[in-house]
């Protein structure tokens, strides 16, 4: 059967306090609905929510499906309508817009080769003792903490600084010019709580970069700044100063707030589950296939919106071409048409060789950080019940709620009791 837009229910707002509150009985019960449903966000123009996951991924994969509105004739563009209604001044608009998340072909293959080179196996393993050993360090800080008789905020000290200090040094953001990022990624992941700091914020973080591309160009160093500032200069058609610093402010920002949120709902989900914490104790062997667990049961919520190049049929919705498609992450990953049991933690699920889930994306934009975001959650997670094993909550577990944020379950505060 063939449905159109004028024959929905009313358009589901993506960040209703339903689905903030309770995000996997929220999107189960809109993928259970119907496969495919009009949404919005913000008040912005309605886009086709696509539900189900052999729906989601044929979306992630099928090139007819353009990230670019611009590709597309008539397609609006929701991100800049959203953009614009947070009262982003429009010469901080393009900056906000994630170049290699919104652009197609061979503009985003050029753009995703100058900095893939960060995020290649080889470069994540090197980057290995690193991450260790930051850790090592946040674990030995929790335990001074511990020993003054208060709870510890796990997000403060360990899940924040631990993936945020690795994609800075990466990326060449200086210990000394760290300390703002963190209230600049608190406010853009809660706009409608930060709706007047952002502009202020976006000016702020733009200004501080192109300072520290200026600097890279005198004093180069072993970092990705240095490299971008360095194919620019080889060859100026290849990489603009806007598109630099927008490179830059994309992977510092999604670069530690995925594995953040990944780290934070991975130590929820095990204390939920203290059966599945004990059989990774026995036998750490399993925390890489544990991660990948993690991860489909973990923050991502939904992807960057697609905009079909032709008329499409998506679970028996007709879609015309340049309409505003936003395929549901966290409703295909419960999706028990392709998982048994979907809302059960099971770190002996089969993932077919390695990833079933679509926590990554897939296609063209699948995640450049995945190898290193993996690691980082081993790494971590493994490290923290290994030297805490009696961790536990000092709170009440309905007492540490998800909080608004576009795509992402985000969890504030995590006060835990170490011994």
């Amino acid at each position: 059967m063939t449905v159109t837009a004028e024959n929905t229910a009313a358009p589901v707002e993506l960040l209703s306090p339903e689905l903030v509150a309770d995000p996997f009985a929220g999107y189960a019960r809109l993928r259970e609905q119907a496969p495919t449903l009009v949404g919005t966000m913000l008040g912005g123009p309605p886009m086709w929510l696509v539900t189900r996951y052999d729906d989601v991924r044929r979306v992630l994969t099928d090139p007819r499906f353009l990230n670019n509105p611009a590709s597309v004739p008539d397609a609006p563009a929701v991100r800049t309508t959203i953009m614009k209604r947070l009262g982003i001044p429009s010469d901080l608009v393009d900056y906000l817009d994630d170049k290699l998340m919104q652009i197609d072909g061979d503009h985003h293959r050029r753009l995703r080769s100058l900095v893939s080179r960060a995020f290649t196996a080889r470069r994540v393993a090197e980057l290995r003792p690193r991450v260790e050993k930051i850790t090592a360090e946040l674990l030995d800080r929790l335990a001074e903490q511990a020993r003054e008789g208060e709870p510890v905020d796990l997000m403060d000290s360990f899940c924040f600084p631990l993936p945020f200090t690795v994609i800075c040094e990466l990326v060449g953001i200086d210990e000394a010019e760290r300390e703002p990022w963190h209230e600049w990624g608190i406010s853009l992941g809660s706009p409608t709580e930060h709706r007047e700091r952002i502009p202020v914020v976006m000016r702020e973080c733009v200004d501080q970069l192109l300072e520290v591309i200026a600097r890279r160009r005198v004093e180069p160093r072993d970092d990705l700044i240095t490299g971008l500032v360095q194919a620019q200069e080889d060859d100026g058609d290849r990489l603009t100063e806007r598109e630099m610093v927008t490179l830059v402010f994309t992977l510092v920002i999604t670069g530690h707030e995925t594995t953040t949120q990944l780290l934070a709902t991975s130590v929820l989900a095990l204390l939920d589950n203290p059966g599945q914490l004990a059989l990774l104790r026995e036998d750490p062997s399993r925390w890489p296939q544990a991660v990948h667990e993690l991860m489909r049961l973990g923050p991502t919520q939904w992807g960057v919106p697609r905009y079909p190049s032709e008329d499409v049929v998506l679970g028996g919705t007709r879609i015309p071409a340049g309409a505003t498609i936003l395929p549901l992450i966290l409703p295909a990953n419960t999706d028990p048409r392709q998982f048994e049991d979907p809302e059960r933690l099971d770190i002996g699920r089969d993932h077919g060789g390695g990833e079933r889930h679509l926590g990554f994306g897939r296609g063209a934009h699948y995640c450049l950080g995945r190898p290193l975001a993996l690691q980082e959650a081993e790494v971590a997670l493994h490290a923290l019940f290994t030297r805490f094993p009696d961790l536990s909550l000092a709170v009440e577990r309905e007492q540490i709620p998800w909080v608004l944020r576009p795509g992402v379950s985000r969890v504030e505060r995590i006060p835990l009791r170490l011994v």
